[in-house]
């Protein structure tokens, strides 16, 4: 190993390579508690295949993992023949990682939901405004020293109050960032799903019944019954899919043209979910429609032309990142880890907070392959 790497208790009987340092240090005390020898990389870059194989070396028994890194079934046979069992993905999303390949080779695979829900909903919020009301643009502006004084048209935005909302995927992310847009800002709002998000109808129809006792005008939802219906109509699309083949450029050129041409339309998904380049295309072909971008399709390069569009938000994919979500994480991927390694069983609750404790439950808060590898359920109580 190279000076780029930090070891945590060298006595451990169990060895654990984790490919970035992460936030806090809960997650180190879990995984200390556990036995485990911990090996950091504390390297900024992208650790390159052949860097993490020689990381894993003949003997390691877990991983813990990014998801700029491609897990693959050359890795995960690595990792087999260093005598592993677990892999943890730290990321809610495991697009990035052979599921198939890993359950062929007996590893259980883990991830982190439940810690970024309504983070990564701020984040679109937020992007959501930034890009109606023209707020990067106006910043440089600003900074440049070109304000000389207040004027009628100075970097004219788009008012999101009472107007339409589209989210294309109405799971947990989703739903979050659909109540918030909702209940800030009154608009009606459509969903593009695979199935009927019923608990998220609820929560829109009592609110908008709070808002007829109020006397006002009551906010409306519906499933769209397919995705041209929801470009169409929205004035404010927000995707939320998880990235598949059938997601794969699901918005490309002849989404864009279904759009209304003052629509804004924000990821904070996987960023292959759009065609980056009929993004470019279109936003320079009709500059009064605005995106908001998290995430893209050959992360973390742009495709020509985006950087140079003023009506596009880019920031480098921050969904995630506040301090609390982050270190819960952590603390979910070395849970994983430790709770594999010490035979515990999956915990099969909703609600993961526990383990974002001083001593958290003894189970792996979350594998996704657990029904075909050799691990456990407890019912999560």
């Amino acid at each position: 190993m190279t000076d780029q790497w930090k070891t945590y208790d060298s006595d451990g009987d169990r060895r654990v390579v984790v490919t970035k340092n992460l936030p806090g240090e809960h997650w180190v005390e879990v995984l200390q508690d556990a036995g485990c020898r911990v090996e950091v990389s504390e390297s900024r870059e992208i650790l390159p295949p052949e860097e993490i194989r020689r990381a894993i070396g003949t003997q390691c028994d877990g991983v813990i993992g990014q998801l700029t890194e491609s897990w693959n079934g050359e890795l995960f046979r690595t990792l087999r023949a260093a005598g592993g069992i677990v892999y943890s993905n730290y990321a809610v999303g495991y697009d990035n990682v052979d599921v198939e390949a890993a359950t062929d080779n007996g590893i259980a695979v883990g991830n982190t939901p439940g810690v970024l829900t309504e983070t990564t909903a701020e984040m679109a919020v937020a992007l959501t405004g930034a890009v109606a009301r023209r707020v990067v643009e106006a910043d440089a502006f600003m900074r440049s020293g070109k304000f000389h004084g207040w004027l009628p048209d100075l970097f004219l935005g788009q008012l999101l109050w009472r107007k339409t909302l589209g989210v294309i995927g109405a799971g947990r992310i989703g739903s979050a960032y659909a109540r918030m847009m909702v209940q800030g800002h009154h608009m009606d709002l459509i969903y593009y799903d695979v199935r009927d998000n019923r608990e998220l109808e609820k929560q829109i129809s009592a609110f908008g019944r709070h808002l007829e006792s109020l006397d006002e005008e009551p906010v409306s939802c519906r499933r769209a019954e397919s995705l041209e219906e929801l470009l169409e109509s929205s004035d404010v699309i927000s995707l939320h899919p998880a990235l598949t083949e059938e997601t794969h450029h699901m918005i490309g050129g002849k989404e864009f043209e279904m759009m209304k041409q003052d629509a804004i339309l924000i990821n904070v998904s996987r960023g292959a979910v759009i065609d980056e380049g009929a993004l470019v295309a279109h936003c320079k072909k009709n500059p009064e429609f605005r995106a908001g971008l998290d995430v893209y399709e050959d992360e973390p390069e742009m495709k020509p032309g985006l950087a140079d569009l003023k009506n596009v938000v880019v920031v480098p994919h921050l969904g995630s990142a506040t301090r609390w979500t982050r270190e819960g994480m952590a603390s979910l991927a070395a849970c994983n880890v430790a709770g594999i390694l010490q035979g515990y069983p999956v915990w099969d609750g909703d609600d993961i907070s526990d383990f974002l404790e001083a001593e958290p439950p003894q189970a792996a808060p979350s594998i996704v392959n657990a029904g075909s590898v050799a691990v456990a359920k407890t019912d999560g109580t």
